[in-house]
């Protein structure tokens, strides 16, 4: 058998790629290695646990060649992989319900800032509803469970380096609550430079001209930052078995009783360790991840692992109709054993960014629910929209500031005088972005119970008690100013131009 020029030359080009990749990882090793050296001690024993993390990321990233998925191999779940939450709901529940509740430990994503609604400081000390924060709302969930069962559900919340401070001193506000809380940070991993591969940092500190060097890798970091924070280990010791996982900006993620008591009710054999929650897709989620089937597992499919030819299709709502809630439930035991044996296969997310200064950067990332493949007896269960409550937007405030949710001991729920159970489509424009100037233009809150769908676009005003119906469209022109009296009534209305009713 002869070898051809293209073989000797593709032999040489792997060598070559070989030999680059090593060097790569050499100087990224000696890199973290100067950067430890600028820290105390108790912050380099820390970072050196989250720089192992990082390694074995940045390895990864160098071996990793096009996209993580081949899509001829993907499949959909096959119909017993995805339960609809009513056949989960029929099975009732037990007759201890503390017995369960007394098994399981909530923990909150809590790593975000509120910057991209004009906030600063955690996203989770923003308030939603009557001066109440996405905090104090998950502390009234937890309480009311806790005081109702007479059960002992801790609240664990994820910080990042950028959240930790800010929500520790506001932890002492719920001294008296009957909840224990515990924390940890998830790790702290170096932004690299495009071009070089290397860190941008120049040592360990936050500030200054280091202020844009670091970043949270991702809530898949959740299972190795809650191993090496000892938090695992005291949980299980306390006779944990699960944790119920979501995004602490998701109002609908509450503690689902009949999905306890599926997982508890398992024979020990066939015990299912990991749950996602999956709702169906609407227009409004084309960029949410989806289960599908893949080498006879279930696995989570996020936007930024597919193909370009292929992202049409992964938005269309007739082939991949459901999407991950990221409210997750995970075996605790199987946590302590998977990374025991190093078997967590998470799929790296490469995020570019572009700091302030024009630099090019990457982030090494990975998602929690890409564990899914990882777990026995994997299990998507098909829950109502409602358990989806995300509030990413002033837009999304709007909603759950309005008469459509009643509170009830932290939890929201639709109210009974709407007539059909969708939440309105809200588009609010600019304007309304920042929390603060989203405040000032609402006198009140509207009345939108009849509501089907808002735009508003420019410089808008709200009196009080003023009331939308239908589709209500609003557009002020640059150089305008409408202001919506108090007392109106708008029901399928579009207003445009000029409008201001003055107090003479």
């Amino acid at each position: 058998m002869s070898l051809t020029v293209a073989d000797l030359t593709r032999g040489a080009m792997t060598e070559f790629q070989e030999k680059l990749r090593q060097q790569h990882e050499e100087s990224m090793h000696r890199e973290l290695e100067a950067l430890l050296n600028t820290a105390n001690k108790p912050e380099a024993e820390i970072s050196r646990k989250d720089f192992d993390g990082f390694k074995k990321l940045f390895h990864r990233f160098l071996q990793v060649k096009g996209p993580s998925v081949e899509w001829e191999k993907i499949n959909r779940p096959p119909e017993d992989s995805i339960q609809p939450y009513d056949k989960i709901k029929a099975k009732g529940l037990p007759d201890n319900i503390a017995a369960s509740l007394n098994k399981l430990a909530v923990v909150k994503l809590n790593g975000g800032l509120g910057t991209s609604m004009g906030c600063k400081g955690p996203k989770s000390l923003i308030s939603v509803r009557n001066e109440n924060t996405f905090l104090d709302l998950t502390v009234q969930q937890i309480e009311h469970l806790n005081k109702a069962f007479h059960a002992d559900v801790p609240l664990v919340l994820m910080n990042s380096f950028n959240t930790d401070d800010d929500t520790k001193k506001i932890l002492q506000k719920y001294k008296h609550h009957q909840v224990k809380i515990h924390t940890f940070n998830q790790s702290r991993y170096p932004r690299i430079n495009k071009e070089s591969l290397l860190p941008i940092a120049k040592n360990m500190g936050l500030t200054g001209e280091n202020a844009e060097a670091w970043y949270p890798p991702g809530h898949g970091d959740i299972y190795a930052s809650f191993a090496n924070s000892g938090l695992l280990d005291k949980l299980l010791a306390e006779g944990k078995e699960y944790i119920f996982v979501s995004n602490i900006d998701n109002l609908g993620a509450t503690v689902d009783l009949f999905i306890l008591h599926h997982l508890m009710s398992q024979p020990a054999d066939k015990r299912c360790e990991f749950i996602m929650e999956v709702t169906d897709k609407t227009r409004a989620d084309v960029k949410g991840g989806t289960l599908i089937q893949y080498d006879d597992h279930l696995r989570l499919l996020e936007i930024a692992q597919v193909p370009k030819a292929h992202v049409d299709e992964f938005k269309s709502v007739t082939k991949f109709k459901i999407f991950n809630t990221n409210n997750l439930w995970i075996s605790l035991p199987a946590i302590k054993r998977l990374q025991e044996k190093n078997a967590m296969d998470l799929e790296i997310i490469v995020n570019p960014k572009t700091l302030d200064g024009g630099l090019n950067v990457i982030q090494l990332e990975t998602a929690v629910g890409a564990a899914i493949k990882s777990f026995n007896n994997a299990l998507g269960v098909n829950v109502p929209r409602s358990r989806f409550l995300p509030v990413k937007t002033s837009s999304d405030l709007l909603l759950v500031m309005s008469n459509l949710y009643s509170l009830d001991a932290g939890s929201l729920t639709m109210s009974k005088q709407r007539e059909f159970p969708t939440t309105p489509h809200v588009k609010l424009g600019s304007s309304f972005t920042k929390v603060q100037e989203f405040l000032k233009r609402f006198e009140s809150i509207p009345d939108m119970l009849e509501l089907d769908h808002l735009t508003v676009s420019g410089d808008v005003t709200f009196g009080k008690n003023v009331s939308l119906k239908g589709t209500v469209i609003i557009i002020a022109n640059h150089g305008d100013r409408i202001d919506i009296p108090a007392g109106a009534m708008l029901e399928n209305k579009i207003v445009s131009g000029n409008l201001r009713i003055l107090d003479h």
